[in-house]
């Protein structure tokens, strides 16, 4: 009997070492993912355009393609690829990081710049031509996962960069939780997003009470505004995190002058309110400094990214570079 009490004293120890650890890989995974807010508020922004056009019945499916092509691309293949680097060149992962901020302001001050300077362009009439629905449902399908595999390489990388040193396990098991949770999330918002039209028609057809109907109305009203308000707040987002990450990059690397200027500026305003608002205000003089350092280094990497980088792997892959 004590033999039996005693094994069950160590089950119950071991428990309480997997629950902890739970906890502590929870914990790890939500701060690195909260690092990575702009990657994903612009995936789940992007994401609803590769919809549009679509019968209603296969949106839902092809967000569910999207999203286990995403589930893929973290687990799969950043994952392994995250693990490799944390444990043996830790040195790539800020210039890395540098190269994911910067792409992340280039987006970002490109949809900015094309906002204010809007200007045709010139698009294959093939482009235009549904074809074989299927087939275009490949594509546009295939072309999302891509895209989602830029963005998600940027927010596994962040959330690395974002977790305390541990064991291979623990942040395995840290990134694993990132990707699966990051992914419900924007899959999740971007269902939401995509069927919110169809919910209100419904809700103003078949609504039993005067209040529902209105509901209804509103939400078709109100989705496209909605969508506008998506991308300046993913926008705004890309070129925060773009700056925030180069500019902690550099820091790491021990380059520390834009780094101590942007902290200092939101120190001295700070010291201009009450004690009660100088961490969301210190927290937001840094923001904005980060924002208008990621839109300069946007604005910089324009040409670059639209005159060098796109020709040339348009040439290396034999497609056309793609209309902005």
């Amino acid at each position: 009997m004590s033999g039996l009490l005693a094994l069950l004293d160590d089950v119950a120890g071991i428990a309480k070492v997997a629950a902890a650890s739970v906890d502590d890989v929870a914990a790890q995974a939500f701060k690195a993912g909260s690092k990575a807010a702009g990657a994903v508020i612009d995936d789940a922004a992007v994401t609803p355009k590769y919809v549009t056009g679509f019968d209603p019945s296969r949106e839902l499916p092809i967000v569910g393609k999207i999203a286990l092509g995403s589930i893929r691309n973290k687990l799969l293949i950043l994952l392994p690829a995250g693990l490799l680097l944390a444990n043996f060149a830790p040195w790539a992962i800020a210039p890395l990081l540098m190269l994911g901020g910067g792409y992340l302001c280039f987006e970002g001050a490109e949809k900015i710049w094309h906002a204010l300077f809007p200007h045709d362009t010139v698009i294959d009439a093939a482009e235009h031509d549904p074809g074989d629905p299927l087939h275009l449902e490949e594509e546009k399908v295939s072309g999302a996962i891509k895209t989602d595999f830029i963005l998600s390489a940027e927010i596994m990388t962040i959330a690395l960069a974002a977790m305390p040193k541990s064991t291979v396990w623990m942040e395995a098991a840290t990134l694993a939780l990132v990707a699966i949770g990051i992914t419900v999330v924007v899959y999740g918002s971007v269902a939401l997003i995509v069927k919110g039209d169809d919910v209100g028609l419904a809700m103003a057809a078949r609504g039993r009470m005067g209040l529902t109907r209105a509901i209804g109305r509103g939400l078709v009203k109100g989705m496209p505004y909605f969508m506008k308000f998506l991308t300046i707040v993913g926008t705004a987002a890309m070129l925060w995190v773009g700056g925030n990450i180069i500019v902690h990059a550099l820091h790491e690397m021990g380059w520390d002058p834009i780094y101590d200027l942007i902290s200092n500026n939101a120190d001295a305003v700070g010291l201009m309110v009450s004690d009660g608002w100088r961490g969301i205000v210190e927290w937001t003089a840094v923001a904005a400094q980060d924002g208008v350092l990621g839109f300069a280094i946007g604005l910089v990497l324009i040409p670059i990214g639209t005159r060098i980088i796109g020709p040339a792997i348009a040439a290396v892959t034999g497609k056309k570079p793609a209309a902005h």
